[in-house]
């Protein structure tokens, strides 16, 4: 019979800020005909787009924004 040992761990789920961390990204998407902007690094381009979309088709008026932000498990103690 083989015998082994466990080892519990608590971890923090926090964002990532290393420099090497992913980048944060941002998209919009029109709630009315759901189609998706680009994504991009930049909110504000982000933005721009959906105030583009707004001009062309003036009745879109409603908007989700999606934002990806990358986050870190840090180790702790063990248990």
């Amino acid at each position: 019979m083989t015998r082994k040992t466990y080892r519990f761990r608590e971890y923090v789920i926090t964002p990532d800020t290393r420099p090497e961390a992913e980048p944060h990204t941002y998209a919009m998407t029109c709630t009315a005909c759901h189609t998706v902007g680009p994504r991009s690094e930049d909110m504000d381009e982000a933005h721009a787009w959906a105030a583009r979309h707004l001009k062309a088709n003036p009745e879109h008026l409603t908007y989700r924004e999606h934002i990806t932000r990358p986050y870190l498990a840090k180790p702790g103690k063990w248990l």
